[in-house]
């Protein structure tokens, strides 16, 4: 299992951040989660061009998180010579079918896909939820942010394990998905003295990971005002484990047993 970040900032513009995105590499089978702004570019940085993605997790619907769902459909149409012909899926919370709808409501043809080349997984935006992948497992709970928030933990057939918050505040439900996992990618939004709903900060970020016993704990999903503090001094009030702030195309390799 492979990890990149693709994006570690938010909604505000940066040329260091791009918005909201991560990659995750479990033997041939390349999963991204979320795709805001930039997340394109950020892939083929990474040594990926869009074909080669199996599946699109959402955790939720905010621009910053799924602004290139429609780029990516229509560079997935377009041109003819070149489109993909590899059939993918997306997973979100339920009512990802209505918002696709009115997306072709607005855009028509160009972002609808030839038959069978994209189908939709809705997972329970209430309760716990599974999806067998084959090669990987994916299970998935409420967050705390609107309501079709979901974070994901994706366990591979070695049974390493993976958690993406998405974005959240604090969550009981994160800590079960997160408990025992070999790495959490957590938002932290904003520094501790500028905490707002709906979102962590560095500590309470720490909190969830060592309420959790993760053995690695991934700062992401940076606004600027993190740039002004140290965010790892901050996390460190209330985690001791090993700590990795996100900045985009860092690589976070799990060997396999």
């Amino acid at each position: 299992m492979k990890i990149t970040i693709l994006g570690s900032g938010t909604c505000v513009p940066s040329l260091q951040r791009s918005s909201c995105s991560v990659l995750i590499e479990i033997d041939k089978t390349a999963l991204l989660f979320d795709s805001g702004a930039g997340t394109m570019r950020r892939l083929l940085e990474a040594g990926l061009t869009i074909d080669e993605i199996s599946y699109i997790f959402y955790s939720h619907l905010h621009p910053d998180h799924s602004g290139e769902f429609v780029p990516f459909l229509f560079a997935t149409k377009y041109p003819a010579s070149y489109r993909r012909r590899k059939p993918f899926t997306i997973v979100a919370a339920r009512g990802f079918s209505d918002f696709y709808e009115k997306l072709k409501a607005a855009y028509g043809h160009w972002i609808e896909l030839a038959p069978g080349m994209m189908s939709i997984t809705e997972l329970d935006n209430k309760g716990p939820d599974h999806l067998d992948g084959g090669v990987f497992d994916v299970d998935s709970l409420p967050m705390e942010h609107t309501e079709s928030s979901l974070a994901y933990r994706i366990t591979d057939r070695h049974g390493q394990s993976v958690v993406y918050s998405g974005d959240t505040d604090v969550s009981a439900n994160l800590v079960k998905l997160a408990m025992d996992a070999d790495v959490l990618i957590c938002e932290c939004a904003l520094p501790d003295e500028l905490k707002v709903p709906g979102h962590l900060t560095p500590s309470l970020a720490g909190e969830i990971a060592t309420e959790a016993g993760v053995s690695k704990l991934v700062l992401t999903h940076f606004y600027p005002e993190c740039d002004a503090v140290d965010v790892a001094e901050q996390c460190r009030k209330t985690y001791q484990g090993p700590l990795v702030l996100a900045e985009d195309l860092l690589e976070i390799g799990l060997l396999a047993f």
